[in-house]
């Protein structure tokens, strides 16, 4: 990597650590190679083999986690501490794929895995924090990188209640002192990244629910527990009382996924079955939902005389950016592209795991622009065709290298 690679900051400051070519080149194809082989949470054992492999040719000791998959690699210092000093910023990448198939009509890299696909784009995020973990070692070899820098590539974080918690227990924030990471965004033009303080993704659990009853013919509902009924009040009143009796500004909200019950149009079953997700904006609210939406569950249900399983499943908190980890992504993507390179983005309703480590310590999620400028469509996250631009690449890597480099300065 030569110096002919730096990229020069606005005055006379020069800021190492821009991506040379062949390097660029090599993270595109290793990124293809991972959407062609799509693995689902816990599961991520091939992904973890390849990324522990480059890392180990790069002169670097990864370490497995004890979960089996995924890894941690520190660059510059072990221990987290560089001469003394404060710990590590942790660049942190989720590697798990969707259960989902891959859609893309006429693609080179499409999934070769049947309903496996990397439809929310952890493959750009691995590939990410890969690029800049080269770069960083690089640097350092080169004594340039003035602070210690961790990788962390997470398993599961589609997984409720995510991988990242596993990643914590088993150590993965040892020596940390801040966190840093993306998330691909289709609605974000590539070569610009979004950002926001406080609050970026939402709150996200689990809702399961059977009601029970007693069954029978559709002529005498009156002998009945009307399971259909209770099941069809459950799914419209109980959105409705939550929405009740929390803040409205804290957007909880009940959404259901499925409703199944029943087999003849002329038999009452005797059970129904709902699931859902919970979403919710507000930290503080996201602690009391368990208890507002069982109780609004209990009462419709008991109104219909039917009787209540309920299996609340705990998600993730928002996640809430702190204001100078955002400050210092900022600087950074406006070192590397000019401050009109950010934008501000708008809080998503969409869950993210990434939360449980800024529970421990500070930390900013940043939406990497992931959309070829002047198309049209918009290729969602969790669709079968979701695709990316692969010149984010180059740029959540330059992102992060900055972001190391000018993270010394503070």
């Amino acid at each position: 990597m030569s110096r002919e690679s730096e990229a020069d900051l606005p005055g006379d400051a020069v800021l190492p650590g821009a991506l040379p070519e062949a390097l660029r080149a090599e993270l595109v194809a290793f990124r293809r190679d991972l959407h062609m082989h799509p693995e689902l949470g816990n599961q991520e054992f091939r992904t973890t083999a390849a990324i522990k492999e480059r890392l180990e040719r790069a002169g670097l000791k990864p370490r497995v986690l004890a979960v089996g998959t995924g890894l941690v690699c520190d660059i510059g210092a072990a221990d987290g501490a560089w001469n003394g000093g404060p710990g590590m910023l942790a660049l942190r990448a989720d590697i798990d794929a969707l259960p989902i198939p891959d859609m893309k009509a006429e693609c080179a890299y499409r999934s070769t895995v049947p309903d496996r696909a990397h439809a929310c784009g952890h493959d750009v995020h691995t590939t990410v924090v890969l690029g800049a973990g080269l770069v960083l070692a690089d640097l350092h070899e080169r004594g340039l990188l003035p602070r210690p820098v961790r990788l962390i590539f997470q398993p599961a974080e589609e997984v409720l209640p995510g991988g990242a918690a596993d990643a914590i227990e088993c150590g993965a924030l040892e020596g940390v002192r801040q966190i840093i990471a993306v998330h691909c965004d289709p609605r974000v033009d590539a070569g610009r990244i979004g950002l926001r303080e406080g609050a970026i993704t939402s709150a996200c659990d689990r809702l399961e629910i059977a009601l029970g009853g007693p069954g029978g013919h559709t002529a005498r509902p009156h002998l009945t527990t009307d399971l259909v009924t209770a099941a069809a009040r459950v799914a419209t009143d109980v959105p409705a009382i939550v929405a009740r009796r929390v803040d409205t500004r804290s957007g909880l909200a009940v959404t259901w996924g499925r409703i199944e019950s029943g087999h003849a149009p002329n038999v009452i079953p005797q059970r129904a079955e709902l699931s859902g997700t919970v979403r919710c904006l507000d930290i503080e609210a996201w602690r009391q939902a368990p208890d507002v939406v069982v109780a609004a569950i209990d009462e419709v249900a008991n109104l219909h005389r039917a009787k209540s399983e309920i299996n609340y499943v705990r998600g993730v908190p928002p996640v809430v950016n702190d204001p100078e980890v955002t400050d210092l992504l900022r600087d950074a993507m406006s070192a590397r592209r000019g401050a009109e390179s950010v934008e501000s983005t708008e809080q998503s309703l969409g869950g993210e795991d990434f939360s449980w480590y800024l529970e421990q310590v500070p930390g900013a999620l940043a939406r990497l622009g992931v959309r070829t400028p002047g198309e049209r469509t918009v290729r969602d996250l969790h669709q079968g065709d979701f695709d990316a631009d692969e010149s984010a690449i180059t740029v959540g890597v330059e992102l992060f290298t900055a972001a190391a480099l000018l993270d010394a300065t503070r």
